[in-house]
């Protein structure tokens, strides 16, 4: 990718970024309503009623489901892994505040990103761990600190 490739990917994770905030907020405050494990489920059947549509109606996607045999068997945990994002951030936001908990996932976030990268795990590109990505972790563990006082 070029710099301008790169702004745009940068840009789109922002963004992820931002709408995980949100989207943390909206659970917490439908777990408050409905309880938490109830709220994870009504979060994953409006996902995959939202993903219908993009997929049958709007035709977005590759059309591509019939190789999903080939797929690892790991790249099929990504479901069940989020159902625990979910319930965990919705429990999460209402304890500590989402400016806390948003905090904690972003230093889970990239923790297990540099380590996923340095080992090249679950079939990704290998990207060594160096002093700079180090750094990076002490500077942003600083940073954690600094907004849970």
């Amino acid at each position: 990718m070029d710099i301008s490739g790169n702004m745009l990917a940068l840009l789109l994770a922002l963004t992820s970024g931002v709408l995980m905030a949100i989207q943390g907020t909206l659970n917490a405050a439908l777990s408050k309503v409905i309880g938490l494990i109830e709220a994870t489920f009504i979060v994953h059947v409006t996902g995959t009623i939202a993903l219908v549509f993009i997929l049958y109606v709007l035709r977005m996607g590759k059309g591509n489901l019939g190789a999903i045999t080939t797929a690892p068997w790991y790249a099929y945990l990504g479901g069940i892994v989020g159902v625990f994002i979910i319930y965990l951030v919705a429990a999460s936001i209402p304890a500590v505040g989402v400016a806390n908990a948003t905090t904690a996932i972003i230093v889970g976030q990239v923790l297990t990103a540099v380590i996923i990268d340095h080992f090249g795990g679950f079939g990704m590109e290998r990207v060594p761990c160096g002093w700079n990505q180090v750094a990076g972790l002490v500077l942003l563990a600083i940073g954690a600190k600094l907004l849970l006082k």
